[in-house]
């Protein structure tokens, strides 16, 4: 048994892998039968995948240590021919979905497979790939720039995500500092990250044009495979968070302030939920692991295997450390059908939701290793969400473990934070098409936009006169806004979703699970209100699904007394 250490990695030479792919491609449109064509897509998949290996380890590799020469020159390699695999992928489309055997195809594949295939031609073109390439590049320059982040707070020096658990200190002073000092890295390199996204922006303006649209909102949707929603449900989805949970979600914030005894509730007041302190894991990240360990050998015999199964195999980097990129994600190494985590621990109750949370996607991942077709081992960005969002949920009954007596203040304020999410979340989303519907705007203007977008749905922030923060550059630090434009709504409509499961497990824990786990084995073989059916829940976007969703919520809430805790 091979351990993630051990995943040999070579860089592929762009010529010879051209050269192969067209002789597979050329035995797949040669094909005299649905047969032969089945195995020839077989054949094109398992090149695909020993490819999308090795950007992985590189990937992976290069963000736990952004010091690592090696892997941070075949990050940059692979940023330059990522375009040109795609651009091989969307030959083999282009190829699948004129084929003779369609119809046989279909049904061996399913239709979502040729769904996909669509989206993926119409939003590339050979005439783009010098343009992604550049976007690429501007990606990773925004992410190494986090990374780089070494702030002096106290008299030592931390990272960004070593530096957060003081912006949940009992001390507000030392929270206010906290937030002050992590937002001065931002703010001293805020023309950088003005000027990152600026060009960002521009080149995927261009990359829309090229392509023939009028803007690069239709292009992001094509990008995130949303097949069966468009732009204006997603807004009136956005109308329903500003008129049903913005004002809950304020009013909860006006239950923290009296909660923390203060009088007027301030940014840096806001991650700090209890006048006793958060709720923190009690232990190591190896007594967390441990924890976690016991949790999935109980929850269910698949969780059980599946945890093991990271864990022997060194699937799992958790800790924070200088160097490391921000952030946590999942990701697959599909050759050796491994999921991986990343995450950067730092002694907070976010620890703890990483190990759910990232373990939701990872399960999934590990539940449809076998499907045999790269484009579902993962389903579409909300729809995976569903995944990881609901699985913190499954594994309430056994946060004693990790929170021992502050089991229920963990509960109480990660359901709160969940509803107070969403606002955000969609503000981040609206953000992102204003920006793109309107590409010569300027940096400031950009920042007067966040600002407006703040007063609809953020309306009980108060930044204290930080200049900074209140300029309206407080998304720069949003990654997803850099790297993976519109990948932010979907969050949104995964919590409606998880918030049902959450409801569904309390009232019968094995018939929500099943319905979980028959969810996670489908993978990405439907679209979002596909795999949203198959699950048993409501869509995100039906009329009242979101009040009544949010209705449970806040009773469950009312239900509790808060200031006990």
């Amino acid at each position: 048994m091979l351990k993630f250490e051990d995943y040999p990695y070579a860089r592929p030479e762009l010529k010879t892998e051209q050269e192969r792919f067209q002789i597979l491609l050329k035995k797949f449109t040669d094909s005299q039968s649905a047969v032969e064509a089945t195995e020839a897509i077989k054949e094109i998949n398992v090149f695909r995948s020993r490819l999308d290996t090795l950007f992985n380890l590189v990937y992976i590799r290069a963000s736990i240590d952004t010091k690592d020469e090696y892997y941070q020159q075949e990050r940059d390699y692979f940023d330059d021919i990522e375009p040109e695999i795609k651009a091989m992928n969307t030959e083999f489309y282009k190829e699948l979905v004129k084929s003779s055997y369609r119809e046989e195809l279909e049904r061996q594949f399913n239709s979502q497979l040729f769904q996909i295939a669509d989206f993926e031609i119409k939003s590339f073109s050979p005439e783009i790939i010098s343009l992604l390439q550049k976007e690429n590049k501007l990606s990773s320059e925004y992410s190494k720039l986090v990374a780089s982040a070494e702030v002096e707070f106290q008299g030592k020096t931390y990272t960004l995500a070593q530096l957060a658990p003081f912006a949940q200190s009992e001390d507000r002073e030392t929270r206010k500092q906290a937030v002050t000092a992590s937002a001065g890295f931002f703010e001293d390199n805020g023309d950088t990250f003005d000027s990152i996204y600026d060009q960002l922006v521009k080149t995927r303006h261009e990359i829309a044009l090229k392509l023939g649209y009028k803007n690069f909102v239709e292009v992001g949707y094509l990008r995130m495979l949303r097949i069966d929603y468009n732009a204006e449900m997603v807004d009136v989805f956005r109308k329903q968070v500003r008129d049903y949970v913005v004002p809950l979600a304020t009013k909860l914030y006006e239950k923290q302030a009296e909660r923390i005894g203060v009088d007027s509730f301030k940014f840096y007041d806001e991650n700090f939920k209890f006048k006793s302190g958060n709720a923190k894991p009690k232990g190591s990240p190896d007594w967390i692991i441990d924890n976690g360990k016991k949790m999935y050998e109980e929850l269910s015999d698949e969780t059980n295997a599946f945890f093991h199964f990271m864990l022997e195999r060194n699937l799992l980097d958790l800790e924070a450390k200088k160097g490391k990129e921000a952030g946590g994600y999942c990701t697959f190494i599909g050759d050796y059908e491994a999921p991986f985590i990343f995450a950067n621990f730092n002694g907070t109750s976010g620890d703890v939701d990483v190990l759910t949370h990232e373990a939701g996607h990872a399960f999934q991942a590990y539940s449809s290793r076998h499907i045999g077709i790269p484009e579902y081992i993962f389903p579409t960005s909300e729809s995976a969400e569903i995944h990881s969002m609901s699985m913190e949920f499954f594994t309430w009954p056994w946060m004693e473990l990790f929170f021992t007596d502050d089991a229920d203040k963990y509960k109480y304020s990660h359901l709160a934070d969940g509803l107070q999410f969403l606002p955000y979340g969609v503000a981040v989303d609206e953000f992102q098409h204003l920006i793109y519907e309107n590409p010569d705007w300027t940096p400031k203007e950009r920042k007067d936009a966040w600002k407006r977008l703040e007063e609809i749905y953020l309306p009980h922030r108060d930044y204290d006169g930080n200049e900074y923060l209140e300029s309206g550059a407080y998304w720069q630090r949003q990654g997803h806004i850099f790297d993976a434009p519109f990948y932010y709504i979907d969050y949104t409509l995964a919590q409606i979703c998880a918030f049902q499961f959450w409801k569904k497990s309390r009232e019968d824990h094995q018939t929500a699970w099943e319905d979980y786990l028959n969810l996670c084995k489908l993978g990405g073989s439907r679209p979002f209100l596909g795999l949203v059916e198959a699950a048993g829940l409501r869509s995100p976007f039906e009329e009242g699904t979101v009040e009544s969703v949010i209705a449970t919520i806040e009773d469950w809430l009312e239900s509790v007394d808060d200031k006990s805790l």
